[in-house]
């Protein structure tokens, strides 16, 4: 089933943020941050289209990840450092408007 648009677009930030993959240290306060903007559904399926593209372990790890949220809290340090790699992809810092295609 395709991604709605808005998500599209966040799975879009999110490659052009780390075209190399997410690093698996990342997982935790990526999707920490995601859950803040998102439904719990909606990060999911972030997190299913990426596991998609990675390696078998690398998936099993965003999905551990995003199980982990509603348990760990990442730290500051490591918040602002996913954010600031989100920036520089692109990544809107505020809210992203459900109106983006």
């Amino acid at each position: 089933m395709p991604l709605p648009p808005i998500l599209s677009s966040i799975v879009g930030w999110l490659r052009e943020g780390y075209p190399e993959g997410v690093p698996e240290r990342d997982y935790i306060p990526l999707f920490a941050l995601l859950s803040k903007e998102l439904s719990e559904d909606e990060a999911k399926a972030i997190a299913d289209e990426l596991a998609q593209d990675a390696d078998p372990t690398s998936a099993r790890a965003i999905r551990e990840a995003i199980t982990s949220v509603t348990s760990q809290r990442p730290s500051d340090s490591d918040v602002a450092r996913v954010r600031s790699h989100l920036a520089a992809g692109g990544w809107p810092l505020a809210a992203p408007s459900r109106q983006i295609t």
